[in-house]
């Protein structure tokens, strides 16, 4: 009877364990078909049609700062130098907050991710981005994740730090890195961590060497290969670009971008759905540059972007001296109602979709001085040495605080293979949408070459044609001239007969 007992038992415990693994996968499969379906919904919404205009500089310039990529040059170093500051849109980083009573607005710089197009005027709207090799981004962001953190090790504890630093922004109403998308989340979750191991190493030293891997050394600063797998760097730093680039990211204005991201992160399948998206927004941008080729990336947005702005500059004064000339010449009884409102245009809603876009005008430093391409590069190289020699000095003070670790490219090749595997895994979408946005960029370069080639051949030939007619000039002038002198000596030889006869 137990025996019996016992067996039926044991059949009844099987049962249930299949019944119950059945309704798993069968719970998993739904999952799965609840996750496919939403990011078709959002893919088949978001897909763009490529735009035949898509390489002329529209009204509003949207630079798409991927954290980690440079974009902090180009910002400074070119585009402060093509617009004005009444040329740049009011912003915060971490989200929009238009003033709709400031006309001119031009130029959006931003850590924004491409959500932000719903604000903007889109038709009327050009997109500029840079991209970074992937692995080197992902080191780059826990750098400087540590690097600024550390800034607050001056302080005896991290309730001082955290409270000066409250009290600091709110007295000068600046913004500060903590205010900024990524940095809100990954400064601080740092900052906490450093103090964390810096309050262990007071109580209890530790008795082993620091070792010469900066990237792993536990007792200073979280090691890489347990930052990389840490939720707030799953949610945030992995597959960024790509995110950031569809108007994924957590900080997206779109409601149902963290059900997207989240499905995708957890079925990888779904990924190439979201990569696909963002190879269509690459396609649709006046620019693409990389971070690795910086030299040939800044010519290459120099030629793309600073000449057209420089045009439409130049485009914008010959029309004004056209309708100061029309205005002198019908008497000043006359005004032209949508110009004398052009600058007092307000509009009812927080975002840019009904503003008035006034004509381009750029900074003082480029009409004084900035009037040729080449001028404009010889300037940007000579800022940016300005530039990364304070982040150089910034960086050493920061570091400092938690030697023996020091970040330098000679460390990094000490990180062994099996934690960039992982980063690589990690970060697969954004592996493929850098290598499609190489291809983009020797496109642009190609072309842009083609243009420059088929331009000095102009001008060659120009140059040939003005040498030939005014070759043609002086040999005529030299005929004449000897004509004459040969008319004179044939004048005065006759008179010289008369004489002697």
């Amino acid at each position: 009877m137990d025996s019996a007992m016992r067996w039926s038992l044991l059949l009844v415990l099987v049962i249930l364990v299949l019944d119950s693994s059945l309704a798993n996968a069968s719970s998993k499969e739904n999952d799965f078909r609840q996750c496919e379906i939403a990011v078709l919904r959002w893919a088949s919404s978001s897909q763009d049609e490529v735009k035949e205009e898509r390489h002329r500089l529209q009204d509003l310039l949207f630079f798409l700062h991927v954290p980690r990529t440079g974009g902090r040059s180009y910002y400074h170093c070119f585009l402060k130098k093509f617009y004005s500051s009444m040329l740049e849109c009011p912003r915060s980083y971490d989200r929009l907050h238009f003033n709709p009573r400031k006309p001119n607005c031009r130029l959006l710089v931003t850590h924004d991710d491409y959500s932000v197009m719903s604000k903007l005027p889109k038709e009327n709207t050009s997109v500029v981005t840079i991209l970074r090799n992937p692995v080197d981004r992902v080191f780059s962001t826990y750098e400087f994740s540590i690097e600024v953190a550390a800034r607050f090790l001056v302080h005896p504890n991290l309730t001082s730090a955290t409270q000066l630093s409250r009290r600091l922004r709110k007295k000068t109403n600046a913004i500060s890195t903590l205010d900024i998308w990524p940095w809100k989340y990954l400064v601080p979750w740092m900052r906490e961590d450093l103090f964390a191991r810096r309050e262990a190493r007071m109580q209890k030293p530790p008795k082993y060497s620091h070792g010469n891997d900066s990237y792993n050394m536990g007792s200073m600063a979280m090691p890489l290969h347990e930052y990389i797998y840490d939720p707030i760097a799953l949610d945030i730093v992995h597959n960024g670009a790509t995110f950031q680039v569809t108007g994924l990211t957590n900080n997206s204005y779109l409601a149902e971008s963290h059900e997207v991201r989240h499905c995708v992160r957890k079925y990888q399948a779904l990924g190439k759905y979201v990569l696909e998206v963002a190879k269509r927004r690459l396609d649709n941008m006046l620019y693409v540059g990389l971070t690795e080729d910086h030299k040939g990336s800044a010519s290459l947005f120099g030629q793309v972007v600073g000449t057209q702005v420089i045009s439409q500059f130049k485009a914008s004064n010959s029309s004004r001296e056209y309708l100061a000339n029309e205005r002198s010449e019908q008497g000043p009884s006359m005004t032209d109602p949508e110009l004398e409102n052009d600058h007092h245009h307000e509009s009812s809603d927080g975002d840019l979709k009904s503003r008035t876009i006034a004509s381009p005008e750029v900074s003082e430093s480029t009409k004084k001085n900035l009037v040729t391409i080449g001028e404009v590069m010889e300037a940007y190289r000579a800022c940016v040495t300005g530039l990364r020699k304070g982040e150089a000095k910034r960086r050493f003070m920061s570091l400092a605080k938690i030697s023996p670790a020091n970040f330098t490219k000679e460390a990094r090749c000490k990180v062994p293979e099996s934690v960039l595997r992982q980063i690589r895994q990690l970060n697969n979408l954004d592996l493929e949408l850098y290598q499609y946005a190489k291809d983009i960029f020797a496109r642009q370069h190609k072309i842009v070459m083609h243009n420059f080639s088929e331009e000095r051949l102009a001008d060659i030939i120009a140059y040939s044609s003005s040498i030939s007619c005014w070759t043609n000039v002086s040999l005529a002038i030299l005929m004449v001239f000897l004509l004459l002198l040969l008319y004179s000596l044939v004048n005065a030889r006759r008179r010289t007969l008369k004489v002697k006869i």
